[in-house]
């Protein structure tokens, strides 16, 4: 595999972490309200606690912009490398692998282990983050096999010359 082809599978899986982290904050913690990053362990009742919530949840924000930032330096570097995965399926399919794979370890550890926040807490809240984690998984899933076939010997084979 050549340097470039390496430089976007990396920026593939860092813009996925990036982006399905934004999918999670901005849907789940600022538009559905369901949790904050930290509600199960401060819950959010009072403009104080709300605020501390609020805090963390910008920390996680700006983790996800350096991911992705860092995704698009990568981007940016494969540009101009010689590579040959094609860019469009290659990107596609690392990101889903990303955002699948930073949501089952965000699962587990922060749903599961740490016990920072669910989902959706409430009545049904495991029903939610397991859900959370299927999806996740057919994400990697997904973006696996679209790796496979991109990868596969006959789609690395140099691009005729005209």
């Amino acid at each position: 595999m050549l340097h470039g082809d390496r430089l976007l599978i990396r920026s593939g899986v860092l813009l996925g972490i990036g982006l399905g982290g934004f999918v999670d904050g901005i849907g789940l913690h600022q538009i559905l309200q369901w949790h904050g990053m930290v509600s199960s362990v401060v819950p959010p009742v009072t403009l104080v606690t709300a605020k501390v919530n609020m805090l963390w949840d910008g920390v996680f924000h700006a983790l996800m912009w350096l991911a992705t930032a860092a995704g698009v330096f990568f981007l940016a570097r494969a540009a101009s490398a010689e590579r040959k995965l094609d860019v469009g399926r290659t990107l596609i399919a690392c990101m889903l692998l990303g955002w699948g794979m930073f949501n089952i370890v965000e699962g587990l550890i922060d749903h599961q282990l740490l016990g920072l926040h669910h989902v959706h807490p409430g009545e049904n809240q495991l029903a939610w983050d397991l859900g959370y984690l299927i999806f996740s998984a057919i994400l990697v899933v997904i973006g696996a096999r679209l790796l496979v076939r991109t990868v596969r010997p006959g789609h690395l084979e140099p691009a005729p010359s005209s």
